[in-house]
């Protein structure tokens, strides 16, 4: 007997198309899944529209060669899809140039790619360029210019610059020192499932930051960090334990922003 393969109508219909310049956006990431999963057809087709000028095409087969671990041809159609603004590939460029993957590492050609992103309000190069400001990589240190991309992404309801935006109201970073907004950002970001907030909240909580003291809470918070586990999930943990005696001086705070 036969197997039966299941091929996605949209998909099928990339056939179908007169121009393959008119591909969409999930028509390419369809076939760079298909191509990724051996179907060497569906390569080409892909291939055929990311030369032909499409930049959804561009890139996914940038998309396509980084999961195959080829980053210098990842980063040729990247580049490609970039110079059309292609947000995503902005984006892309960007990280590639910030990690050195497939091109010498490079914080200030990360920070024009995430520019160019961020300018089209693309949230994840907002983020990365208020963490560029905020840490002075790329660009002088600039804790106000940080804030602001922060909180374009944050309007957006990306948690990570939600919780960045908090922190800057907690710390005082660029903006003057307030709990209550650092709060009113940290519960955003929290019911999002982000860990470092909800651990800022059990902080707040703890110490009456913003809120009244109320160590039940501050437990509360704590316990929802550690149920994600990971480093905070410690942290947290951590400051659970020292609850019982008290010992304020040990708890642990948050001092550093969220790049992801």
């Amino acid at each position: 007997m036969k197997a039966c393969i299941v091929i996605p109508l949209a998909l099928m219909g990339l056939f179908s198309v007169g121009s393959v310049y008119a591909m969409t956006n999930t028509q390419a990431k369809q076939l760079a899944m298909a191509a990724y999963n051996g179907k060497a057809t569906y390569l080409a087709k892909l291939e055929s529209a990311a030369k032909s000028g499409n930049s959804a095409a561009q890139y996914w087969l940038g998309y396509y060669w980084g999961a195959k671990r080829d980053y210098r041809k990842a980063n040729y159609w990247y580049k490609k899809a970039a110079d059309q603004g292609n947000a995503k590939a902005e984006y892309t460029l960007g990280i590639f140039y910030y990690y050195g993957q497939g091109v010498p590492q490079n914080s200030k050609k990360a920070d024009h790619w995430f520019k160019n992103a961020a300018d089209q309000g693309f949230a994840k190069a907002e983020n990365r360029l208020g963490c560029a400001y905020y840490y002075g990589q790329g660009v002088p240190q600039n804790s106000k210019k940080a804030d602001h991309w922060f909180k374009n992404a944050a309007d957006q309801g990306y948690a990570a610059s939600e919780f960045n935006l908090g922190l800057a109201y907690a710390l005082g970073s660029g903006v003057p020192q307030d709990y209550a907004k650092a709060n009113f950002w940290f519960e955003k970001a929290a019911a999002q499932g982000n860990t470092m907030s909800e651990f800022s909240l059990g902080n707040a909580y703890y110490h009456g930051h913003g809120v009244p003291q109320n160590t039940m809470t501050a437990i509360m918070w704590w316990g929802k960090t550690v149920a994600q586990g990971g480093y905070w999930g410690k942290k947290a943990q951590f400051n659970i334990n020292l609850v019982e005696p008290a010992r304020l001086d040990r708890i642990i705070i948050s001092d550093h922003f969220w790049e992801s």
